[in-house]
C-alpha cells in the first residue's frame, strides 16, 4: 500500500498533556541528578547539558535538514543504512541521540561525514514545550524520522503543530507494549496518531498499531538486515576462530545479557564444563549488554571459579587462550568480531523477561542461535530464524539455581557439529533474503507530498 500524509492529526489530549509537562518540570531535577550519577563511571554524562534544554548549540546552524532520532546504540547501527542512503543523496542530516553511548556509537559510524558537515550530532532535548520549541525552531527539519519505539508526547505533538512529518521507521511494537499504550485510553492512541506515517517491521507489528487507530502504515521490513558488517571486525573474529580451531577448541558468544542472565550463563557453563564430554573444552565469551555492568560480570565469572580474563587485556585478538575457561567481552563496537569468532551465541535478553536481543547481526555473521521463551521485542525475526534452521529455541525453564535445560541445549549442538555446519549456513541465508527494507522506507518516504529539495 502507498502511504500518504496524514491530513489531521491525532487530537493532543491538552487535560493529559498538561499533566504530563508539570510531571516533567517535577522530575526535570532528577534528570540531572541521573546524568551526575552515571558521570561516576563516564565524565562524558555532563557533556553539553544544554542540548538536553533546547539551547548550547555550536554554531554555524544547518537547517532544513533530515532528522533522524536513533536513541542509543542498537537504533543508531539499525539506522546507518538509511543515513548512508540519505548522504548519498547529498543531504545533510540532524542525528539525535538519548544516551551517551548512542552518541558515541554515531560518531564512530558516521566520522567521516561528521568531519565534512554532512551530519550533525546533538541529543534530543527533554520532552518539555519549551525545550522541543527550541530545538525544532534551531534547526528547522524538513523532515523527521524516528527509530523503532521512540514516541515522546510533547515532540511528536509539537511536530505535528508545526506540520512537520515525522514518521516511525523500522517500527516495532510488542503485544505488552500496546497494551500499555491502550491502558491510557485516547491520550494513548492519539500519540500514535499523531505521526504523519508508520513503517513498521512486520504485520505483527502494524497490526498492532492499527489496534491504535493508527491508519498511515506499511510494512517496509527490518532495516537491521541491511546494516553490514564491519569487514575488518569480522576479519577479526575470522583469524580468533581459525586459531581456536586449530586447537579444536569451540567458542560460545553469550552476547547482550542482562542483569541476572550472566548468572544462569555461568552456572550452566561451569556445569557443562563439570560434565567433562569434550575432548577440549569449549571457551565462553560473556558480553554483557551494558559496559557500566562490565566489572560487575567479572567478579560474578570470579566468584563461580571460573579461570577469564577481560578482552581490553590484549591488544590484538586474544589468540593465547588455552587456559581460559571465560572470555569477558569489555569492548565497545566489536560484536562482529565476537560473533565471527564464535560457532554458536546465546541471545541475551531472551533467558529472563526483557524481550530479546537482535539476533540478526549475529546470522549476518554465519552464527547460529540459540534462544530463551523472552522474545517478544524481536518477535516475526525469532519466528523466522526458527522456522529457516537459523536458530533454535531452549526447550524447558531457566531456573535460577539450576539452568539445566540451557547446559543440554549448549552441550547437544556443540558435540554435533554437522549441525552447527548445518544452523550456519542457514543464519547466513537468513539474512540475506530479508534485506531490502532500506530501499522500500525510501521508496515510502519519497511517495509522499512534501518536498525534500
Amino acid at each position: 500500500m502507498s502511504l500518504t500524509p496524514a491530513s489531521e492529526y491525532g487530537a493532543r489530549p491538552r487535560i493529559w498533556f498538561a499533566v504530563y509537562q508539570l510531571l516533567w518540570h517535577l522530575l526535570l531535577p532528577l534528570a540531572f541528578v541521573r546524568l551526575a550519577w552515571r558521570s561516576r563511571h563516564a565524565f562524558a554524562y555532563l557533556h553539553h547539558i544544554p542540548e538536553r534544554l533546547g539551547f548550547g548549540y555550536q554554531k554555524p546552524i544547518t537547517q532544513n535538514v533530515i532528522w533522524i532520532h536513533a536513541v542509543s546504540v542498537g537504533e543508531t547501527r539499525a539506522a546507518q543504512p538509511l543515513i548512508e542512503a540519505y548522504l548519498a543523496r547529498g543531504e545533510s542530516i540532524l542525528l539525535t541521540h538519548m544516551t551517551l553511548n548512542g552518541r558515541r556509537t554515531g560518531k564512530q559510524l558516521f566520522a567521516g561525514a561528521i568531519a565534512a558537515g554532512q551530519i550533525r550530532q546533538v541529543y534530543l532535548p527533554y520532552d518539555l514545550c519549551w525545550s522541543v520549541e527550541a530545538f525544532l525552531n534551531t534547526f528547522k527539519p524538513k523532515l523527521g524520522l524516528f527509530m523503532e519505539t521512540e514516541a515522546w508526547p510533547t515532540v511528536v505533538f509539537c511536530c505535528a503543530d508545526k506540520g512537520l512529518p515525522l514518521f516511525l521507521v523500522n517500527a516495532r511494537l510488542s503485544e505488552r507494549s500496546a497494551r500499555r499504550v491502550n491502558q491510557f485510553g485516547k491520550a494513548g492512541r492519539a500519540l500514535f496518531q499523531a505521526f504523519a506515517g508508520i513503517l513498521a517491521q512486520t504485520e505483527f507489528d502494524a497490526q498492532r498499531y492499527r489496534s491504535l487507530g493508527v491508519q498511515n502504515i506499511e510494512v517496509v521490513g527490518n532495516l537491521k538486515f541491511d546494516v553490514p558488517l564491519e569487514a575488518h571486525l569480522v576479519k577479526q573474529g575470522k583469524d580468533w576462530q581459525e586459531a581456536l580451531h586449530t586447537k579444536h577448541r569451540l567458542m560460545v558468544c553469550a552476547a547482550s545479557t542482562r542483569d541476572g542472565e550472566e548468572a544462569l550463563i555461568l552456572k550452566a557453563w561451569k556445569d557443562l564444563l563439570l560434565n567433562h564430554v569434550f575432548e577440549v573444552q569449549p571457551l565462553l565469551c560473556l558480553v554483557p549488554r551494558h559496559p557500566e555492568r562490565f566489572s560487575e560480570v567479572a567478579e560474578q565469572i570470579d566468584a563461580v571459579g571460573l579461570k577469564f580474563r577481560r578482552r581490553t587485556e590484549w591488544q590484538g585478538i586474544p589468540k593465547d587462550s588455552a587456559d581460559l575457561d571465560v572470555v569477558l567481552g569489555d569492548s565497545m563496537g566489536e560484536m562482529p568480531m565476537y560473533y565471527s569468532a564464535s560457532d554458536l551465541v546465546v541471545m541475551g535478553g531472551s533467558l529472563l523477561r526483557f524481550g530479546g536481543q537482535n539476533l540478526i547481526e549475529a546470522c549476518a555473521a554465519s552464527c547460529p542461535v540459540l534462544l530463551g521463551e523472552h522474545t517478544y521485542n524481536f518477535q516475526q525475526a525469532s519466528i523466522d530464524a526458527l522456522e529457516s534452521g537459523a536458530a533454535k529455541r531452549i526447550e524447558g525453564e531457566l531456573l535460577l539455581g539450576e539452568p539445566i535445560a540451557l547446559m543440554e541445549a549448549l552441550k547437544s549442538l556443540l558435540l554435533n557439529p554437522a549441525e552447527l555446519s548445518q544452523m550456519a549456513i542457514a543464519a547466513k541465508t537468513y539474512s540475506i533474503e530479508h534485506q531490502g527494507a532500506t530501499k522500500r522506507i525510501l521508496a515510502a518516504l519519497d511517495q509522499q507530498n512534501f518536498s525534500l529539495n
